[in-house]
């Protein structure tokens, strides 16, 4: 690598460092508005939202049908949270209202549906994420369109059988314009993923299944990036990104909760919240 494409790599990185702060920002900001939620996942997947939304997917938020557009299919519909904050930073969501997150006739609902622009499924139901982003892959790649389909799921979600019979539909018919990002954060609603039901190994699964795999660190935005060229690289199959992710990330109140799938925060509590978030970017930047 040159010095001007290394230069230009770290400027990349600082920038969606950036865009991630906000998002994190957004998140608390929606969460305040009803005192609870599911605001440690929306801060634990700032980072990826930060890269896929304002670097890696094509998209036009003018024209949320333009056929030719990336997908981002999100499986987890409790994670809405965090897509609505990047939805709202890139222009597709008015701003203001993300104040109206969780509240009655809201278009933000805990949980998102398709009648949100953005959304292209309503992801309540785990495990029909996958089965659904295999569908999309299958008609962009029939009608010959350049469009990638990117996927995200919890680790709790590979407890769920669709999800394997969907992972080996993909497989079969090789498609490598699928992304399947598994977010393990090793949390779900009953406690540890690792004591509800173990999914490990992860990747020798994946692998096994005929996918391109790989595990990152899904807080750190240099490795998300070069995991996502990765998955550039024609493979004739489609490719899996673990992520391994924290909890209420930048927010060390949330991070240390030993439950903290759903947290109900105190009214006291917020300003402490903005405080440290503030202080953990300012402490990412000191260490480059």
């Amino acid at each position: 690598m040159s010095v001007a494409e290394s230069c230009s790599a770290v400027a990349t990185v600082r920038s969606l460092k950036v865009r991630a702060q906000k998002l994190r920002r957004h998140v608390l900001r929606m969460a305040e508005q009803v005192g609870q939620g599911y605001v440690g996942q929306g801060l634990g997947i700032a980072d990826l939202l930060a890269v896929l939304y304002f670097h890696e997917m094509r998209y036009d938020g003018q024209r949320l049908d333009w056929p030719d557009r990336d997908r981002f299919v999100l499986s987890i519909g409790h994670y809405s949270i965090g897509l609505y904050a990047a939805l709202a930073e890139a222009g597709i969501l008015p701003l203001e209202e993300l104040d109206d997150y969780g509240a009655d006739g809201s278009r933000l609902e805990m949980s998102g549906s398709e009648t949100t622009p953005g959304f292209e499924i309503t992801g309540g139901s785990l495990g029909q994420g996958l089965p659904q982003a295999v569908g999309m892959a299958l008609g962009v790649r029939l009608e010959q369109r350049p469009a990638r389909i990117f996927c995200l799921l919890s680790d709790g979600e590979l407890q769920e059988g669709a999800t394997w019979e969907a992972a080996l539909a993909a497989s079969h018919y090789c498609l490598d314009n699928l992304v399947a990002f598994i977010d393990y954060n090793n949390q779900q609603a009953d406690g540890p993923t690792e004591k509800v039901m173990n999914v490990e190994p992860i990747v020798d699964k994946w692998t096994a299944f005929g996918w391109h795999t790989q595990r990152i660190d899904g807080n750190n935005i240099a490795a998300i990036l070069a995991a996502l060229e990765q998955t550039r690289i024609p493979q004739g199959k489609p490719h899996a990104v673990v992520l391994d992710t924290r909890m209420g990330k930048g927010v060390p109140l949330f991070e240390q909760r030993a439950k903290n799938h759903f947290i109900r925060v105190d009214a006291t509590e917020w300003e402490l919240a903005r405080q440290q978030l503030e202080e953990s970017n300012e402490g990412e930047d000191s260490d480059g």
